[in-house]
């Protein structure tokens, strides 16, 4: 195991080329938030396997998970403070005996006020997360019904890149493996398939929280052009959820549609 003491150390492994493709202004900006456990160094596009591999294990990382489950466990706790009833009117959900329900992926989800989830869905941190930033930060904007790309959500342009490799790469990647895939997640998900947009083969439309809804858009390969997958929020996103919620919750899915095709296979 190597223990990094210092940023310097991380930076040293880096191109230092400033390519922004990890998401951050500066290589420089990238090596402190990995020093601080915010950011993980496989993150960075260019960075060798070898390097990787070397730190791996190091000390900087060993606490991610411990951290962003203190995380989590702080944003429930002022989740808790909310007023249940003026939350449902808020977020799009009820109170029903004291507890706030509303739907998560079209699968109905309460929560009572001793903190406990009732729930069938098999949530992981990436969805969680923006799923406590929703009922605490979403202003009850209605969908507009206008799309918007990632890069045009507030400061999303910065983010894209690894926005798109997180989330659009794993689900043009499922979307090129599975030929049901897109039936598939419509009908697991209570999605529904929607006119094509965008001139795009096929577009479906999912509701993660009930005032955020999201469209995949996939465009089948054709001669001599490979396939191509984007994902579209509604233009109220900024307001519902934000820009770094809204990059949780893409990848978040990506990460569940893909442990579901390794278990399952579409």
């Amino acid at each position: 195991m190597v223990a990094v003491k210092n940023v310097m150390e991380i930076f040293v492994e880096l191109d230092k080329s400033n390519c922004r493709l990890c998401g951050e202004k500066t290589c420089l900006a990238f090596a402190g938030a990995v020093f601080k456990s915010s950011r993980k160094l496989e993150e960075c596009p260019r960075l060798h396997p070898s390097v990787i591999r070397k730190y791996q294990d190091s000390r900087y990382g060993s606490n991610v998970e411990e951290r962003r489950d203190e995380h989590l466990e702080m944003a429930l706790e002022e989740v808790l403070k909310l007023d249940f009833t003026e939350t449902s009117v808020r977020i799009g959900g009820l109170v029903r005996d004291g507890i706030l329900y509303f739907n998560v992926l079209g699968k109905r989800f309460g929560l009572t006020k001793d903190g406990r989830f009732l729930t069938d869905l098999h949530i992981n941190p990436w969805v969680m997360a923006p799923l406590l930033t929703y009922l605490c930060s979403c202003r009850g904007k209605q969908p507009s019904g206008e799309w918007i790309s990632f890069r045009e959500i507030p400061n999303g342009q910065e983010k894209y890149n690894l926005f798109k490799k997180r989330t659009e790469d794993v689900l043009k990647g499922l979307g090129d493996k599975y030929p049901d895939f897109f039936s598939d997640v419509v009908q697991m998900f209570d999605g529904r398939e929607v006119e094509e947009q965008f001139a795009s083969d096929v577009s479906v439309v999912l509701y993660p929280f009930p005032l955020v809804p999201l469209m995949i858009c996939y465009w089948m390969p054709e001669e001599g052009m490979g396939s191509k997958l984007n994902l579209f929020f509604d233009s109220t996103i900024g307001e519902n959820l934000g820009v770094d919620a809204a990059f949780s919750i893409g990848a978040g899915l990506a990460q569940m549609f893909e442990k579901l095709a390794n278990q399952h296979a579409f």
